[in-house]
């Protein structure tokens, strides 16, 4: 009974470069289902250019009309219809009357390498690792007094065959090619039981802490952030509730600048909040900006009447928009530390694709990492956390200021719009007019690595500074 599992999930690829792909998903319903399916897509380097979904709380219907992130994205279509599969409910007749099994943890596997430090290295590890879909789940790297590099990834495999040799030699064959002659030891095994994958950042001092994980959307702190004359625009978000239009659901209406992700952080703003959408339209963007009209309702099927309420949800989606990640510098003694931070959802998962991101920024920065570390935190207000911590080394090219200046571009994920042809736009570091050299670099290093997390595909302004052409290119490809 039900449909067959060919009709779940249907592709229908683009018929020429530039076109969107048209994902169509048709299956039973499920809390956070449409969180689930935008985190793939996200893991897959796919920009959703508009959607259409609905659902009578037991079916549900999905559209999305995606185009690959970047120009040089080779979608694995094949790989992704199988990753969409698994997250969708089975449509078989017990479906509505036997709960559904509940997925056993992936295995994690250490890989372990040592080899001659370079530029670009750790980036270089993680790009293969995304292109053989192996996820990063924990990350210990450490550079030795003779420059070279002990690296530890604790990953999993999305497509469940790192057990099988022919994978595992696959993944060795093609490290091994990346790190070139210099690699003296490549391995790979199953962790044993003292994997803990709750691993804290100890070197979190509580005051960075509160710097980092603080979600107040404060007018100042706004102003004090602002990298351009109209980024003020860009911090603005809004977010309205209307219960006179339906006599079942509540109109939720947003409002607010595009960037990378912006529909998964909505969708697991609203799952993690235990809020149903029964109807769901993401408009296509228009001079940078999303519109969103979505008809929800709270998990016992009632509208959301309470205005306490109706402000809690409203504040977390704005919080969840604006401040996608956080990113700040700090001093650990005589070292320079980058924190990049994410929620992580109450399932565990965290963000796709964040230390890609940020070690292809210090790559085209052409700053080299010392050592680099991946641990979850909780914060004070009980929320938890994926915290991405690198200790740079200096160099002639960037100077890193001191805490005091890099606060003044805390957390700095000001949102950009994305565009292969002109991503430059946005980074301008204009600040005060008198700040020294020293915190404009830190500074640039902040929003530099901010822009690739939270960029979207359609930027109009053309100044730039001379620093971004590094990050720009890398962008491009």
């Amino acid at each position: 009974m039900g449909i067959p599992s060919d009709d779940v999930v249907v592709i229908q690829k683009a018929k020429r470069p530039g076109e969107h792909c048209v994902i169509t998903v048709n299956c039973p319903d499920k809390t956070g289902l449409g969180c689930d399916i935008c985190r793939i897509i996200l893991d897959f380097g796919l920009y959703i250019k508009k959607a259409d979904f609905s659902t009578d709380g037991i079916w549900c219907y999905l559209v999305l009309w995606v185009v690959p992130n970047s120009s040089s994205t080779a979608v694995k279509w094949s790989n992704l219809e199988k990753q969409l599969l698994s997250v969708c409910p089975s449509c078989s007749v017990p479906y509505y009357f036997y709960p559904q099994p509940t997925c056993s943890a992936p295995a994690v596997y250490l890989l372990k390498f040592l080899c001659s430090d370079r530029y670009g290295l750790l980036h270089d590890v993680t790009e293969i690792l995304s292109d053989l879909e192996l996820a990063i789940q924990m990350v210990k790297v450490t550079t030795t007094p003779d420059d070279r590099v002990l690296d530890l990834f604790f990953i999993t495999d999305n497509m469940e065959l790192l057990h099988t040799m022919e994978r595992q030699d696959k993944t060795l064959k093609q490290l091994q090619a990346v790190l070139g002659e210099s690699c003296t030891s490549c391995e790979l095994q199953l962790v044993g039981p003292e994997y803990d994958p709750h691993h804290g950042i100890s070197s979190l001092s509580p005051v960075v802490a509160e710097e980092l994980f603080r979600c107040e959307l404060l007018d100042k702190e706004i102003r004090s952030q602002a990298l351009s004359p109209d980024m003020a625009k860009l911090k603005n978000a809004n977010v309205t509730i209307d219960n006179s239009l339906s006599p079942a659901h509540t109109l939720l209406q947003i409002h607010c600048v595009d960037h990378k992700g912006l529909f998964y952080d909505i969708m697991r703003t609203l799952k993690d909040s235990n809020i149903k959408i029964a109807y769901g339209r993401f408009s296509p963007a228009t001079k940078g900006y999303r519109d969103l009209d979505l008809f929800i309702q709270r998990k016992d099927g009632k509208k959301i009447q309470d205005p306490e309420e109706q402000s809690v949800l409203c504040l977390n989606l704005k919080v969840e928009m604006l401040h996608p990640l956080r990113v700040i510098i700090a001093n650990r003694g005589p070292d320079t530390e980058l924190l990049v931070a994410n929620p992580v959802e109450k399932s565990g998962k965290g963000r796709p694709l964040v230390f890609f991101d940020v070690t292809r920024a210090l790559k085209a920065l052409k700053i080299c990492i010392f050592s680099a570390e991946i641990g979850r935190r909780i914060s004070a207000a009980d929320h938890e956390w994926e915290v991405y911590s690198f200790l740079l080394e200096e160099n002639t090219k960037f100077q890193f200021s001191n805490m005091g200046d890099a606060r003044r571009v805390r957390r700095g994920e000001d949102v950009a719009r994305r565009d292969e042809s002109s991503v430059a736009s946005r980074v301008r570091l204009r600040g005060e007019a008198r700040r020294d050299s020293l915190a404009r670099q830190g500074a640039s290093v902040c929003y530099n690595l901010s822009m690739i997390a939270n960029t979207s595909e359609r930027a109009e302004e053309q100044d730039r500074r001379p620093f971004s052409n590094a990050i720009v290119d890398d962008l491009k490809e």
